[in-house]
């Protein structure tokens, strides 16, 4: 179910690494607002300061300056179990997430182990069955891999299980940092299905992080155009493609000659 809750909120964030004439500006005082049950995407090119956004965003780094609410709290406050109660209502996609699986459990314990987080006492019967249905409504067999190990799948397979796993937490915002740069085209069309699936279904607020305006023009009902730390353009998709302001938009653009096609018509 959507609504107009403002679910997270970014006011004037800054992110410096480093110190003295060694610092680096990555992040350069944004602010914006995810709506609740709504797709926002965050475009921009390799070194716009994406990535360190949705680390910040994930509780996983601090901000220099500014501060992130969720649901009206700064979520500086949030320590010990509230943590981790913020990291089950927030989780993170990411390229490929390979690196988030320990390779030393099975996705069934994978899956499982997942459960903790949500806090309910299951029984292993209740805990193999939302497991099982978690993998079928991402279309995975639970037979062909809840006794594999993560190394033993594919890309595509690790991306599924971990959106599984998504469905199994039901978290209020998903943070999917470039999920599908590293995948066919098939399997790009089936995990941004997918995505939308956890929208129209549990009502999940996505923020989508790409390079790609294209992508972001077909999925988003908001677009945060990114350079160079800042926020340089934002508006709805029609807006930004359409009409932009920004010259990076403009270069964003014509590097994807069907949407400069369309905007070209649109502004002749």
């Amino acid at each position: 179910m959507q609504s107009d809750e403002v679910i997270l909120k970014a006011r004037n964030l800054v992110k410096v690494f480093g110190t003295g004439k060694d610092s680096v500006l990555a992040v350069d005082h944004i602010s914006f607002d995810i709506h609740s049950g709504k797709v926002v995407s965050l475009v921009g090119q390799s070194g716009s300061g994406k990535t360190t956004t949705a680390r910040m965003l994930l509780n996983l780094i601090k901000p220099t300056e500014g501060r992130i609410e969720f649901q009206g709290r700064d979520i500086r406050e949030f320590r010990g179990r509230h943590r981790l109660e913020y990291w089950r209502k927030v989780q993170g996609i990411f390229q490929d997430p390979f690196g988030s699986f320990n390779q030393f459990f099975t996705i069934k314990k994978i899956l499982k182990d997942s459960l903790k987080i949500i806090g309910e006492k299951l029984s292993e019967k209740e805990k193999v069955k939302l497991c099982r249905a978690a993998l079928e409504s991402v279309n995975i067999d639970p037979d062909e891999v809840m006794d594999k190990y993560p190394f033993e799948l594919s890309g595509g397979q690790r991306q599924r299980i971990m959106i599984a796993r998504i469905f199994l937490i039901n978290p209020k915002v998903v943070i999917a940092d470039e999920p599908t740069s590293m995948i066919d085209a098939v399997l790009r069309s089936n995990i941004l299905k997918l995505l939308m699936k956890l929208r129209d279904v549990q009502g999940t607020s996505i923020i989508f992080i790409t390079h790609d305006i294209g992508l972001a023009y077909y999925l988003s009902d908001y677009v945060l155009i990114m350079h160079r730390g800042k926020i340089v353009e934002s508006g709805s998709p029609e807006q930004v493609i359409i009409h932009p302001k920004h010259p990076y938009t403009r270069g964003l653009i014509n590097d994807v000659p069907t949407l400069h096609k369309k905007w070209a018509l649109k502004e002749g």
